[in-house]
């Protein structure tokens, strides 16, 4: 009897309809497209707007794509997970919010949090649920509103961040696709170049806290950007060895959207030809959570039964890791 692994059987995704460009953000801020372009990659960004509209708004509609396309049973889903470094509230699961919405009323929920490494850690968990044979259908969504958490007068980040929701179905498989492997990392000095103070239980929301900004993101760049490039890319490398992979094996590098300097970085390490790159950053910026599945859903038309992909992700705390799997189902 062959091993049960976890594989990715459907994808689905939203992003909202509001357009931030690079043009817009001159108006606001002291920068301007090409400065933008020429150290980010990012040429526009979705946010969310309306009153009341938060993270679970967006998992929904990535949920019921992707319940839409497979045209599967939502009471059949087991297991729900939403990925997200912006629940909705505190106290409040917003997955279980995401499960009811979407007609997943015979799934339990929760919600996974490790900052822009949070879909990749989400992988992992839900392989598990899937290779203990207990569990047929898990939903793994990665969303994020991240404009609830930025200041859109510091050119630091306003220009960096974005909103969006990706969804991945996995389920068991008997032909050795799906996850094969994993190297997952985090390093908690990490989160003082990058966080949001205000907020948290250390540091409940004051006047003065407001006052001096701190319900917002703030990011240490050059520290972030150094770490990130050297351990996506030592991550990466470490995966291809552990399973004796070429650069010739590999179909697809799918990397973490934070920064288009970080992402060549990356595929230049493990010496791999950028038409292998998927790259959205251009369209979407940095989606944290969701940069993942939104990958996946760009060029889910371009993916093949068997291809082997490499995705690899850092996000604040640090948190780090690369995951290899392969691809289960001819779009």
């Amino acid at each position: 009897m062959s091993k049960i692994s976890a594989a990715i059987t459907a994808v689905g995704a939203y992003v909202p309809e509001y357009v931030l460009t690079n043009q817009i953000l001159e108006t606001i801020v002291d920068t301007n497209d090409e400065w933008i372009t020429t150290r980010t990659g990012i040429k526009e960004r979705r946010i969310l707007k309306g009153e009341g509209l938060g993270t679970s708004y967006m998992a929904i509609k990535a949920g019921k794509d992707l319940i839409k396309k497979k045209g599967v049973n939502p009471e059949e889903i087991e297991l729900v997970i939403v990925a997200t470094a912006t629940p909705d509230m505190k106290a409040a699961s917003t997955a279980a919010y995401t499960a009811s919405q979407i007609g997943a009323v015979n799934a339990f929920s929760f919600d996974l949090e490790a900052a822009c490494s949070s879909f990749l850690f989400g992988m992992s968990t839900a392989a598990r649920y899937i290779e203990s044979g207990k569990y047929k259908k898990v939903l793994l969504i990665g969303a994020d509103k991240n404009s609830s958490m930025i200041n859109p007068k510091d050119r630091a980040t306003c220009i960096i961040f974005g909103d969006g929701a990706g969804a991945v179905l996995f389920e068991p498989n008997d032909e050795q696709l799906g996850l094969q492997d994993e190297y997952l990392r985090s390093d908690g000095i990490g989160r003082e170049f990058l966080q949001a103070k205000a907020g948290g239980s250390s540091y409940p929301i004051t006047a003065e806290a407001i006052a001096n900004n701190e319900q917002f993101v703030f990011q240490d760049g050059k520290t972030v950007f150094k770490n990130a490039v050297s351990n996506m890319a030592d991550v990466a490398v470490k995966i291809l060895e552990r399973n004796n992979l070429t650069k010739d094996d590999i179909a697809w590098l799918v990397a973490h959207q934070a920064n288009k300097r970080i992402i060549d970085a990356t595929a230049n390490r493990i010496e791999l030809d950028h038409d292998k790159v998927m790259m959205n950053i251009q369209r979407y910026g940095n989606t944290t959570s969701a940069t993942l599945p939104l990958l996946l859903s760009d060029y889910e038309s371009k993916l093949k039964k068997g291809d082997n992909l490499i995705f690899a992700a850092f996000g604040g705390g640090f948190t780090w890791g690369s995951i290899y799997l392969k691809w289960a189902y001819n779009s």
